[in-house]
Order: C-alpha cells, then structure tokens, then sequence
C-alpha cells in the first residue's frame, strides 16, 4: 500500500474479516478449530461493575465436572469407586474456583503476567483474590525489532496475524473472561478502528473482553483527570498513535515522552530509575498542571513505580497492567481494596 495510513487500515480490516470468518469450519483448508469457550458452556449474563455492559461469563463447571471416563477411578487397573466425586455435581477448577482470566500478550512479553500474579499473589483472602487465575496464551511475534517505521509495521503485521491463532489457543482453557495485554493504539491507528476489531474478536470467541481503550478511560474519569501525560516505550510513531486515541477519547495530552526501544524484548529492560527521572523531571513538572500520568507498553512495569512515586507527585500515576486488570477485576466484581499496585486499586 502507498501509504502507512492505508496499510494499517488494511490490518484492521484483515484482522475483522479474519476473526468474523473463523467462527466456524471453514472449507478450502482453513481452520476447522472448535470454539470450546462458546460452543460447549453454558452461560451466566451479568452487568459489568464498571461499563454496565452485559458481560457473557461461561459456565465452565457445569456437571458433569470433571468427568471420568468408565469404568471410573482406577487402582492397578480395576475400578475402585468415585473417591467422592459425584458426577450430578460441577466441581470448579481448584486453582481458578472464583474466576479463570484468560492473558493474550506478544511473545515478546516477560512484564504484564508478572504484574498481574504479582497483583494476586500479593492480595490473597476470601475477599480478595483468591481463586482468581490468569491463563497466557501467547501472540507469536518472532521478528521483534523495531529499528525503524518498517520494522514496526513488521512487528504490528505479525501481531495482528497471530492474534486469532491466540485467540483459539486461549479458548482451550475455557477462561471466563479475556484480558488483551497489547496497547492496540500501537496497531491500529484511532479508536474507532480499535473499536471495530475487538468488537469482532468479541463476536467470535463469544467471551467478554478487558482492552485498554476501555480500561484507561473509566480509570482516567475515575479521577476526574482530563490532561494527561503520556509515558511510553514508543518511537515518534508509536507516540503520535497513543496520543491520537487518548485525543479520540476526549483528553488532553500535554506531553509525552517515549523510550524508543528498538526491540519489543528489550522495553522489560528499560530500569525503573529511567521510568521514575521521566515522571518527576518531564512530566509531572508545575508547567505540565497535569490530572494523571499514564503509560503505554504492556511489557514495561510500572506497578513498583507507581507505589513510589504518587505520594511524591500527587497525581495519579496509570500504568497499563494495573488498569486493565483493575477494569477487568472490577467489571467481573471484584471491588476489594487491593495492594501494591497505586492509588487506583486500593482507593477506587
């Protein structure tokens, strides 16, 4: 295509198309892959804590649940009773008996399922996060520099190409509700764009779904914030594009600043002291008179940096893995206060 503009909406029409055409067999030797998610649960509807949305919340342990193959439990090789499982029950998967998270994030990713466990593991107890499972499903993204704008487009093709293969991998572990960990604002340029895709990977998995385009604007209102700065492992382009979606959104970005890592393995390496000089000494300065910080790139954590320094800014300080899973725990009812993660999760 002529144009880059051109070409990416050409990536978001492909991406629509293919995730609308798969949702069933398909003839000529495409995908014959099943949905399991959809197709074989039963489903509970409620409204989300946040969007009031309706949100789809498969059924997964319904009886039988397990189910055991005749002649049942076996002791050196002969039949010795159901050891208690009662096959009229639905016994829910142990570790995920309150809610299994489905996690779709690049190949390339070693932060955002860090973050997120560590958000668990650090708020167990019955009114907290026990019970609650992330289950990853990787996007294949072998070629993962990005030296240059073609290079990026490289790595957004290829993304875009394995979202759906994620997507069906996803489904095998029948997850309740999906989480996208990729800010798509990198992809896809302008929301509505954004919107239109993951409303058709909606429509296919037939699973609920947490993005950020959803998760950053109902915590930036939760705060009243409307000017922004933005923090962000992007180049020039990659920045234009998150400042362009939070404009589409109806904020005002002030400033940003962007590490410009060359390689997606390599943004995990950006240190904490970097991230911590941009906020203090670029961002969150008196001429800025910014309402909140917020930062793009699911694999560079903030989490850490978040706890630390908005007591020292007085702002709030947004990253991605921590809204987008606080939308996602939010709108599936888990409205505890949680730690060790900024302000947004334990205050609101």
């Amino acid at each position: 295509m002529s144009t880059r503009r051109e070409f990416l909406a050409g990536v978001s029409a492909g991406l629509a198309a293919g995730l609308v055409g798969c949702a069933g067999p398909r003839g000529g030797g495409g995908s014959s892959v099943a949905r399991p998610t959809a197709a074989s649960a039963e489903s509970l509807t409620i409204a989300g804590g946040l969007s009031g949305r309706r949100l789809r919340i498969p059924d997964v342990n319904a009886a039988p649940m397990p189910a055991i193959a005749p002649p049942g439990v076996i002791h050196d090789g002969k039949a010795i009773g159901s050891f208690g499982i009662d096959p009229a029950r639905g016994y829910p998967d142990v570790r995920s008996s309150r809610r299994k998270f489905g996690l779709l994030v690049p190949a390339t990713n070693t932060s955002m399922e860090h973050e997120l466990w560590s958000i668990i593991f650090g708020n167990q107890g019955t009114h907290a996060l026990d019970g609650v499972g992330l289950h990853t499903s990787n996007v294949s993204t072998p070629r993962p520099q990005l030296d240059t704008e073609s290079d990026l487009l490289a790595y957004k093709r290829q993304f875009v190409g394995g979202l759906k293969a994620a997507v069906e991998q996803a489904l095998l572990a029948q997850p309740q509700y999906l989480i996208m960990g990729m800010s798509l604002e990198h992809i896809i340029r302008g929301i509505d764009e954004i919107r239109a895709v993951m409303a058709d990977a909606e429509s296919w998995s037939g699973v609920s779904w947490a993005t950020w385009h959803d998760a950053a604007p109902a915590a930036l209102n939760k705060f009243g914030a409307k000017r922004i700065g933005l923090l962000t492992p992007f180049d020039r382009v990659g920045n234009e594009n998150a400042a362009q979606m939070f404009r589409d959104l109806g904020f005002d970005v002030v400033a940003s600043l962007g590490f410009a890592c060359a390689n997606a393995v390599h943004i995990a390496h950006v240190p904490d002291s970097a991230k911590e000089q941009a906020i203090v000494e670029v961002l969150a300065t008196r001429e800025n008179r910014l309402d909140a910080i917020v930062q793009c790139g699911t694999n560079m954590s903030l989490a850490q940096v978040s706890e630390r320094l908005e007591p020292v800014v007085g702002i709030p300080i947004l990253g991605i893995n921590a809204v987008t899973f606080w939308y996602a725990l939010r709108e599936n009812g888990f409205d505890g206060s949680l730690r060790g993660a900024g302000r947004l999760l334990r205050e609101l």
